[in-house]
């Protein structure tokens, strides 16, 4: 016989009792969408590395877009994708006024208004050795000149009209250097600051890298973005941020990471706590779905059910639609 303090069907037996176990109920909401905007104005490419997925042209984006926003698109995050800008060692066209990102956070807020506009902030997709920030002559990290560009960039597109910002680069100080960028601009009351703070050198990045044309010329990334065997480093990452000044931490990227989006939960209990579904996973989810492994939609949510549970209340994922 079962002993009465074994029990646990009795409280989950009905269909009706089951979302009442969760600790949060994903909701359309908690999702926000990436997407790729390049400067070829016309165009809608496939992504072929990322199923359903494109590099959108500036004039193709209200078309695309607005039957998302219709069945309630909430969040967007912006990535340029610069083919026809000349790409130099500093970066410069991040933040042309007629490149794509801050075309389309125009565009964007002029046709959706309640749309939240977010922007990734780094220098890969700009800079023609591919690396997320300035070089010394020895090709390591200029980690201060970085920073100040950075932080100029940032606060461009929030001037732009961008509702978020996200440095996705990993240097040192560089959430600092844009929250007091944005104070100074007199923007820091209606431009957040999400924090890219535990970004891992993930093998997962492949796709988004094809997607985005930002992969490195010459080494890698592991310099700047955490080891992933490291969860003191991601800890000590997520603590640094939170004293600068960031409004929402991400855990980049999520499946693999559970344990570290819970201790980011744990850390920065007052802050929402993003995690980064990256092309990857992505990536693996639809091509097992495809090979028929299981069914998409029922292995995607399941996916993000984990996150949430994990600790996350927002959700970066290609899914999104």
């Amino acid at each position: 016989m079962v002993e009465v303090d074994s029990l646990l069907h009795s409280g989950y037996h009905h269909p009706v009792q089951r979302p009442w176990q969760a600790e949060r109920v994903l909701t359309k909401g908690a999702l926000m969408y990436p997407i790729f905007i390049t400067d070829e104005k016309d165009s809608l490419i496939p992504i072929s590395s990322m199923p359903n997925q494109y590099r959108i042209g500036v004039n193709r984006l209200e078309e695309f877009i607005a039957p998302l926003v219709a069945k309630g698109l909430q969040a967007v995050m912006l990535f340029g994708v610069p083919n026809d800008f000349v790409k130099d060692a500093f970066g410069t066209a991040a933040d042309d006024p007629n490149g794509p990102v801050i075309q389309a956070i125009r565009l964007l807020k002029a046709k959706f208004p309640p749309l939240l506009v977010s922007c990734d902030v780094c220098l890969c997709e700009y800079t023609s050795h591919g690396h997320c920030g300035h070089l010394n002559p020895d090709n390591t990290i200029d980690n201060t000149a970085s920073v100040r560009r950075l932080a100029e960039v940032a606060v461009n597109y929030a001037k732009a009209g961008a509702d978020n910002v996200a440095p996705s680069d990993m240097m040192d100080g560089r959430m600092r250097a844009i929250k007091q960028g944005l104070v100074d601009a007199g923007l820091s009351h209606r431009v957040s600051l999400m924090a890219y703070s535990a970004k891992y050198a993930s093998a997962l990045y492949g796709p988004f890298r094809d997607a985005a044309c930002s992969g490195a010329q010459f080494g890698d990334r592991s310099a700047y973005q955490l080891p992933p065997s490291s969860r003191g480093l991601g800890r000590r990452a997520i603590e640094r941020d939170v004293r600068e000044g960031a409004d929402i931490i991400m855990v980049k990227p999520a499946t693999f990471y559970l344990d570290i989006i819970r201790d980011a939960k744990e850390q920065a209990p007052n802050h929402p706590i993003a995690a980064y579904q990256v092309s990857g996973e992505y990536a693996m989810i639809h091509h097992a779905a495809t090979a028929g492994v299981f069914d998409l939609k029922t292995a995607v949510l399941e996916s993000m059910t984990s996150l949430q549970r994990a600790g996350c209340s927002l959700i970066l994922t290609y899914f999104t639609p």
